[in-house]
């Protein structure tokens, strides 16, 4: 229960006459103090209008409720701004959470990792209820389509520390207790690794490959050219203008079928792509893809202003693929990400029509700021991306020779407001910083990392002309420096690193943070 002291002053005593403010921390404890906010809506018409709003601001949609989905939003539609598409896929038992390779024929073998249409979860019927469904909306305001794909059984095998949670708003506090509950769990499962709480023995590369399978790989399409074709057929939905993929779906999506699907919302004006990093020889033909994808944006998503592509990563994986190698050569698993320069060229291209480009790891800054004469980017007001020159042992002449180009490149941005260019793994963080301060008529560089970087004179003044576009600006120049043993993963880099855009989705990098603490104790030897 809870209490409001009005103090001497009188209000008048309907819900209207309330201040905003009362009105606000009256629901709010209500939600917190766990009520069934619908059968609140009838104690007052004013409740029922602010308690609808909340309740259809954000929706979680499964294939099954798509069926009455419309008659049921019908009255509200315009309050929705958000909805969390979810289809879960079967569960499945232990002969599929790590299957050994002798003991199932080819057949099996296959039905085992295979993400197609099934009973309780038929993916190309889902999709194609969803855009029918969407493709009748007004165009009223923004909507958000956040789509994930995963199992139930994800979290109940191998990785127990997998959440599925809706996107969190900035404005809203991460995961509410999320990572102290998972923190505090206590699993004890010996035939998945686990003893007092913590991972004792590292999965196989079935299990691994088991939950980073992609999407309809098997099926239900003969090829890939049929199943871009269906994706062509679906019903165009302008009233999606933000589109979400976020890392929990570690289900691979194929990037020449997001270049299809990203067609089908012709008003679409942000993206938030968090795929994963391949593990094994299929980087190459993935990478392929992705020139695939980010050609098709550059050409077909006009609209398009905001892009964030995060390719997250795990640094135990390679070393466990490396362990199981399934039968095929996987010599070529890097411990790191070795950017395809031709991926970076066509994230360039695809970023000169962009108001906000971020692009981490799936890039490389070196590669990026490799530019034409005739490149120009009239409307960015904020870069990042990351580069695997920024590393403790690197050739400083090439990190120079990189922060040079970036300098030039951001002359032809002329609304930049802020450039980073960061890297970090278990061990070691570094971010170079650009920020722009219109209304002082200042300009800073931040270097804040695990480690100094001598800033050479070629370096400042590379940046000096580009404030020198201005007149009467300052450059200025701070330098940090971060204690290396606080960094166990990338996730803590972004975290210590305070980088200033958001790379990645707030929820996100708490999972990823929250994965990272609990595999501390995990021995792979």
């Amino acid at each position: 229960m809870f209490s409001i002291s009005l103090g001497k002053r009188q209000w008048d005593s309907t819900w209207d006459g309330l201040p905003r403010e009362i009105r606000l921390f009256i629901l709010e404890a209500l939600m917190q103090d766990g009520c069934t906010l619908g059968r609140l809506a009838t104690v007052s018409r004013e409740w029922q209008t602010e308690l609808e709003r909340y309740n259809f601001a954000r929706i979680k949609l499964t294939p099954l409720r798509l069926v009455d989905f419309s008659s049921m939003i019908h009255r509200n539609r315009a309050l929705v701004g958000y909805i969390w598409f979810c289809l879960e896929l079967d569960d499945y038992d232990c002969t599929k959470c790590a299957p050994v390779r002798g003991t199932l024929t080819d057949v099996e073998w296959e039905e085992v990792f295979a993400i197609s249409d099934t009973d309780n979860c038929p993916i190309t019927t889902a999709f194609q209820n969803l855009f029918s469904v969407l493709s009748t909306w007004d165009l009223n305001g923004d909507l958000i389509l956040d789509i994930s794909i995963y199992s139930p059984s994800d979290s109940k095998h191998w990785f127990k520390y997998l959440t599925f949670m809706p996107d969190t708003p900035l404005d809203i506090p991460v995961g509410g207790g999320l990572e102290q509950t998972i923190l505090n769990k206590v699993y004890n499962d010996t035939q998945h690794g686990w003893v007092a709480g913590f991972r004792h023995s590292a999965p196989s590369a079935a299990a691994i490959r088991k939950v980073f399978h992609s999407i309809m790989e098997e099926g239900p399409f003969d090829n890939e050219q049929l199943e871009l074709q269906w994706w062509d057929q679906l019903p165009s939905v302008p009233a999606v203008t933000s589109l979400l993929l976020r890392q929990h779906n570690r289900r691979r999506w194929k990037p020449g079928s997001l270049a299809h699907m990203f067609a089908r919302f012709p008003r679409l004006q942000e993206v938030h792509y968090e795929p994963w990093r391949e593990c094994d020889f299929l980087q190459s033909h993935t990478d392929r893809d992705f020139q695939y994808l980010f050609e098709s944006v550059q050409r077909f998503n006009n609209n398009l202003k905001r892009l964030v592509v995060f390719e997250n990563f795990n640094q135990q994986y390679p070393t466990i693929m490396q362990r199981f190698q399934l039968g095929v050569d996987l010599a070529g698993c890097d411990s790191t990400r070795n950017p395809a320069p031709a991926v970076s060229r066509m994230v360039a291209l695809a970023s000169l029509k962009l108001e906000h480009l971020a692009a981490s790891f799936i890039v490389d800054a070196s590669h990026f700021f490799e530019i034409e004469p005739s490149w120009e980017w009239p409307n960015l007001t904020l870069l990042v991306l990351t580069s695997k020159l920024l590393t403790p042992d690197e050739n400083s002449t090439e990190i120079g020779a990189m922060l040079q180009a970036a300098a030039a490149a951001a002359i032809k941005m002329p609304q930049l407001e802020t450039m980073e260019i960061w890297n970090g793994r278990k061990g070691f963080a570094a971010l170079f910083k650009y920020q722009a301060f219109r209304d002082i008529q200042q300009a800073m560089i931040i270097w804040r990392g695990t480690w100094k970087l001598a800033m050479e004179p070629s370096i400042i003044q590379a940046w000096e002309a580009v404030v020198h576009q201005y007149d009467g600006w300052r450059l200025n120049l701070v330098q940090e420096r971060l204690d290396e043993a606080a960094i166990k993963s990338h996730g803590d880099a972004i975290h210590y690193l305070m980088l200033s855009s958001q790379v990645i989705r707030p929820i996100s990098l708490q999972q990823i943070r929250i994965e990272q603490k609990v595999l501390e104790g995990v021995q792979t030897v």
